[in-house]
This record gives C-alpha cells, sequence and structure tokens, in this order.
C-alpha cells in the first residue's frame, strides 16, 4: 500500500516496515500513527511543489490507529439526543433542551444496501472543529463600529468565545468514541478561522485551548476591561450598567460582573485526542481579510494605545462595503479610515501581546513543545513547512485512510479563498501517490467560496487556483471520499459526482462562534457490501442548554455566550442548515 509523502512532497515511496523499524519504540498495541517527514535540512523550495529528495524519515506519532470495535451506536452528548433550543415567548429568548435532530441517509451518489449495519467495519473516525474565532475583544484594530450599519458586526458574546471553546473540549473529551461505530475517534482536525484577528494574544489562547493550560483573555490593562462593553455608547450591549443601550432594549440582561468575569482565568484540560490544525482567512490576515502585514502604520496601531469605537452608519457602510467587494485588499483604505477618525479614538492601554502574527509565527507556535499536548509535534505542520513558507500537509489517519490539509488563504488579501499551482499540484500528486488509501481532504474555505484569485505578493507569478478547480482535482481520484471545510458558518453537505463514477461528499460545517455552535464527528466506514459510507454527526458543547444569569463560572459563561449567540441582534436562524446537513449517512459507491 502506498504511504504518505513528505508535506512539501519526496518523489520516494517508504514502506511502511521501514518507518516502523526506525521508529524503535513506537508501540502497536497503541495504535500509534505516523506522518512522514523530510529531513530538517531537506526542506521543500522548488516551485513546483516538489521536495528535494531524501532517504532519512523520521516517524511522528500522531493518531491512535481505530481498534475492532463492537457496534454500539449511541446518542448521549450528541444533537441525536437533544440540541439547545429557544423556549416559548418572544423577544429575547431563553435556550432549554430541544428534541434531537434524526439521522438522514443520503442517497445521491450510491444506493445504500439493507443489512449494512450489520456488516459495516470503521475505517478511521475524528472530529471537526472549525471557526473558533477565539478573540481578543480590546484589540484596538477590531472593526465593532461598523455595528452602527450592521447590527451583526458586532456580537454580544464575543468576549465569551474562550471559555465557550474550553467547553467544546470538554464535550470532545467526554466522548465514548465513534457515535454510530463505537470506534476510537482518532483525532480532532481545526479547519481554520481558529483565531479572530491574527494578533498573537489570539493565537497563544488558541494554542492553549488546544492542548491544555491556564489563559487569561484579557489583554491590555490587566486590572480591568477596555473596550466597546463598558464604553457607555448605546450602540453595544453595556453588561454592567443598569442604563438602557439598544440591545437592552431587545431584553439583553443587566449581569453585574459580566466584563470581570469575562476576562478572568480559565483553565483548559486540553483534547483527550491528537489535534491538527488547518489555516484560515482569520488566522492568516489582519482582520480576516487585509493584506497588510507590511504596513508600518497598522503594525503599530494594532499594539498601540488608540481604540476607534464609534462612527457614522455612513462611514461604516462605506468601509464594510470595500471589504465585502474587496476593493481594498491591502488595508490602505482602512489605514486611511483610522487616520481620518483618530480624533474620536478612545485612549487604551498599549500591549505588544496583539501584534499580528506572520506565516512563519503561526508555524512556529505549532512547533512549539509547550503546545504538544497528546500531539502530533506541529499538530501536522513541521520545520519543512516553516523553511518552505508554505502551510499545507499531509498525514497518515488509519491504515486505509490519509488526511490532506490545505492552506485556501490568499495572501494577497480579502476573506475568499484560492490555492497556488504548486500546492494544487502536489494535491494531485499526493493523491496519485497514495491511491491505495482512502483520502479525506481538509480546508477552510468550501468549494462555492474559493473565488479570490489575486496573486500571493510572496508568488507573485504563480497562478492562483478557484474551488471548481480544486473539485476537479479531487474528481479525478477515486480514493477521495471527503473534503471537510467550514468559512461559511453554516452546515451544508454537498454531492460532487464526476465521470467514471468517481464522486465525493463536500461537507461544510457551522462555526462555533455563531448559534447553534457546532462541532462534527465523522466517520468513514467499508458496508462489505460494494459501498462505503460517510457518518456525520454534530455536537455541542458540554455546557448546559439553560444558562443561569447568576452563575458567572467559567461553565456558566459557557452556557451563556450559547444564549447570547441565538439573541444576537442580526444573527441569521438557518445556520444549523436542513436536517440533510445536519446528522447524515452519506453513501459512496466503493471503489
Amino acid at each position: 500500500m502506498s504511504r504518505i509523502r513528505s508535506v512539501a512532497t519526496s518523489t520516494l515511496g517508504v514502506h511502511r516496515r521501514t518507518v516502523l523499524a526506525a521508529a524503535g519504540a513506537v508501540s502497536l498495541s497503541a495504535g500509534v500513527g505516523y506522518a512522514l517527514r523530510p529531513t530538517e535540512s531537506q526542506a521543500a523550495t522548488a516551485t513546483d511543489g516538489r521536495a528535494a529528495t531524501t532517504t532519512a524519515e523520521t516517524p511522528v506519532a500522531t493518531s491512535r490507529k481505530a481498534a475492532p470495535a463492537p457496534l454500539a451506536p449511541y446518542t448521549k452528548g450528541t444533537t441525536l439526543a437533544s440540541v439547545a433550543a429557544p423556549l416559548s415567548g418572544s423577544g429575547y429568548r431563553r435556550l432549554g433542551d430541544g428534541p434531537g435532530w434524526k439521522r438522514v441517509v443520503r442517497d445521491e451518489l450510491a444506493a445504500p444496501k439493507s443489512g449494512r449495519a450489520g456488516r459495516r467495519t470503521a475505517l478511521a473516525a475524528f472530529v471537526q472543529f472549525t471557526d473558533l474565532h477565539l478573540m481578543d475583544v480590546q484589540h484596538p484594530l477590531r472593526l465593532e463600529f461598523l455595528r452602527a450599519h450592521d447590527p451583526h458586526a458586532w456580537r454580544p458574546h464575543e468576549a465569551l468565545t474562550v471559555p465557550g471553546a474550553v467547553s467544546l473540549v470538554e464535550r470532545v473529551n467526554a466522548l465514548r468514541g465513534a457515535p454510530v461505530t463505537g470506534a476510537p475517534l482518532h483525532f480532532v482536525m481545526t479547519t481554520g478561522d481558529n483565531t479572530d484577528n491574527n494578533a498573537h494574544s489570539e493565537l497563544e489562547w488558541f494554542m492553549t485551548v488546544m492542548s491544555g493550560g491556564r489563559i487569561t483573555p484579557n489583554s491590555g490593562d490587566p486590572r480591568h476591561y477596555e473596550g466597546v462593553q463598558n464604553s457607555g455608547l448605546k450602540q453595544y450591549w453595556q453588561p454592567g450598567s443598569t442604563a438602557r443601550d439598544r440591545d437592552k432594549a431587545l431584553g439583553f440582561p443587566y449581569l453585574k460582573g459580566f466584563l470581570a468575569a469575562a476576562t478572568r482565568e480559565v483553565r483548559s484540560p486540553g483534547l483527550n485526542l491528537p489535534w491538527y490544525s488547518t489555516v484560515g482567512n482569520h488566522d492568516a490576515l489582519p482582520l480576516g481579510c487585509y493584506g497588510s502585514h507590511g504596513d508600518p502604520y497598522l503594525t503599530e496601531a494594532a499594539i498601540g494605545g488608540r481604540k476607534l469605537m464609534s462612527v457614522s452608519a455612513a462611514d461604516a457602510k462605506k468601509l464594510q462595503d470595500a471589504i465585502k467587494n474587496a476593493t481594498d485588499p491591502k488595508g490602505v483604505g482602512y489605514r486611511d479610515f483610522l487616520k481620518a477618525h483618530a480624533r474620536s479614538a478612545r485612549q487604551v492601554t498599549p500591549d505588544e501581546r496583539r501584534a499580528q502574527y506572520t506565516r512563519a509565527d503561526y508555524l512556529k507556535a505549532h512547533l512549539d513543545p509547550a503546545h504538544q499536548g497528546l500531539g502530533p509535534a506541529g499538530h501536522g505542520y513541521s520545520s519543512a513547512n516553516l523553511d518552505a513558507g508554505t502551510q499545507y500537509y499531509a498525514f497518515r489517519v488509519s491504515e486505509d485512510v490519509i488526511g490532506i490539509s490545505l492552506d485556501t488563504t490568499d495572501p494577497g488579501g480579502h476573506y475568499e479563498g484560492s490555492v497556488g499551482t504548486a500546492q494544487l499540484k502536489w494535491l494531485d500528486r499526493t493523491l496519485k501517490d497514495n491511491k491505495d488509501s482512502y483520502a479525506v481532504v481538509f480546508s477552510h474555505h468550501t468549494s462555492k467560496t474559493m473565488t479570490n484569485t489575486r496573486p500571493d505578493p510572496d508568488r507573485p507569478g504563480e497562478r492562483r487556483h478557484n474551488g471548481a478547480e480544486v473539485v476537479s482535482v479531487l474528481s479525478s481520484h477515486p480514493n477521495v471520499l471527503a473534503w471537510v471545510n467550514g468559512h461559511i458558518h453554516r452546515n451544508d453537505i454537498t454531492p460532487h459526482r464526476a465521470s467514471g463514477g468517481r464522486a465525493f461528499w463536500e461537507v461544510s460545517t457551522a462555526s462555533h462562534v455563531d448559534f447553534p455552535q457546532l462541532a462534527r464527528v465523522v466517520e468513514l466506514v467499508d458496508n462489505k457490501d460494494g459501498t462505503l459510507s460517510v457518518f456525520t454527526t454534530l455536537v455541542e458543547s458540554a455546557a448546559p442548554h439553560r444558562a443561569d444569569h447568576a452563575d458567572l463560572s467559567q461553565t456558566g459563561l459557557a452556557a451563556l455566550y450559547r444564549e447570547l449567540s441565538y439573541n444576537a441582534p442580526g444573527a441569521s436562524k438557518a445556520l444549523a442548515g436542513d436536517a440533510v446537513d445536519r446528522n447524515t449517512e452519506l453513501v459512496l459507491k466503493k471503489g
């Protein structure tokens, strides 16, 4: 069976027995997986995506191998059992235990055969996190003031992203295994927008949430909060004030001590599974949309002592239109906007931890042993990525399955995505080299949101490719089962069919910042009847559905995070998707 190549792809095949012999102490009984890397001195630099040839490979402990397990479906702790839902009433609505979402069998790509539940065997199982958007809400470059035009440009629950994410980790840690097969979960994959504003503070919080430790989601003055929620401005919810604001007029509560609780220390147990990382536009670009890392004014403003909190509705609309229409990908207009409103900016405490991070900084954070958790080292990334300046890689999931993580962000700016020619060739070659393994592809952007093909400033001569071209490559390989992604903050599952019977499913999952705040468990099974099934099961955080407004503990804040997100003005109520996009069995023809 062909084995996975290096991050920038070696042309040499490496036999599994050779790898296991080199691993030495790697325990087969523990089911330790591995990824193959080039030697540290032989990273890829070629523009066609090929690596320097190497004969030395370093085994890396990764996902747990799926051991034989009884097929023991369960629903507890998943949205099959219960989903947070609004209680009766209107206006600001409290949440409680709602009915679960049933599993739907989708047969657009293959007909399901009777008796398959008794025949199937597990190939792999994993959890997808996406769009956590961990936010440094006191950051000077945030765009809260766009709320003057768009109510959803700022959300009342944004200060609670860290306790909300920790509660999601707690939910995954409590799962008994894969809900359909009972097989062990191999790993957790994040599919981007792990941070919100490309700030070092947020990156540190994300790494700690995932791998475990203490986090203080605060920046600037450590003694008190300095942001829009104690500004006295009526366009923002002022939770600690009895004064009436626009959100309180909609029923939002007065919560004494909310901001102090939101900025105090949080403890994350870290995932009890290995985890991998995929990059999103909010991780790669300041504000998720500006290719502005080289702008000295914005670089200084990020760590400086002035924060703009209020502009006119007309000015807010003009700036938001420029972002949506991608007329200012380098942030030049945004820089001029801040300069023009400099006198309106409020004084805050400067903080160097808010500095923007680069692609290299992102990779170094993942390679830092302090954030290894249960591994693997680098969480998919390696020093070869650092040397080559790339953020894509492949890894072995199980005996019969590989995972491929793409970088669909465009360093040229704008929030939609694309991939360069070198990466697209690498993807095609990696799938071809591993034709005897099933493949799951991960990215941040969906096929329909990869429409931004402006050049990468670091590779100005390289063509960028859209989502249709990625679909074409994936459709040419019969071993591709699924493309798993996020970005759109909505559950959406799309069948892709190509000539020759080739087909795969595109699984897009809702964010964990907008209601209903979901993650997704994915299981791959062989039905032993000429078909395969991809099962998807959505899970919420471990926080109770009913929030107690008197409970400002870490768990209480996570419950409040969900309730506030449901009630956020302007929030879409359609992000859960339809029943066919939630808990599903997605059937495919084998081979």
